[in-house]
């Protein structure tokens, strides 16, 4: 772990993720994990994109995806779901009250590929 930029919050707050998601992998589910670990409650934040090649997927349908996943850690109330717009950036200024951190992770989980899960469903048919 490594924060990029520190807060100065309680701790009391969401850790929030922003992604496609598409599809939920095990990679996705290690990232979430370092925050659910730590006893905090994680925000996942479904980036509202145009559906395509790369998005199979609607947000609506992600959110679907994400819950049918997830549905034991919502009802713990440890997970909320939103759907945001698309982004281009993510931009901070001093004294944001919240840290910045960065996730590294082991080189197995680095190497998940969404696209090539993709093209698997595709060529089974699952797409």
């Amino acid at each position: 772990m490594k924060i990029l930029a520190k807060g100065n919050g309680n701790g009391s707050g969401h850790a929030m993720f922003i992604g496609r998601w598409q599809p939920w992998h095990k990679g996705h589910r290690w990232l979430i994990d370092q925050a659910l670990n730590e006893g905090k409650k994680v925000l996942l934040c479904i980036r509202d994109v145009t559906p395509d090649e790369k998005n199979p997927w609607s947000a609506i349908e992600v959110m679907m995806n994400l819950t049918n996943e997830l549905m034991d850690l919502i009802e713990e109330g440890k997970i909320k779901i939103i759907i945001i717009p698309d982004i281009e950036s993510i931009n901070i200024g001093r004294g944001i009250g919240y840290d910045v951190i960065e996730h590294t992770p082991p080189q197995d989980i680095h190497d998940i590929s969404a696209t090539k899960i993709r093209e698997q469903m595709k060529a089974e048919g699952k797409l």
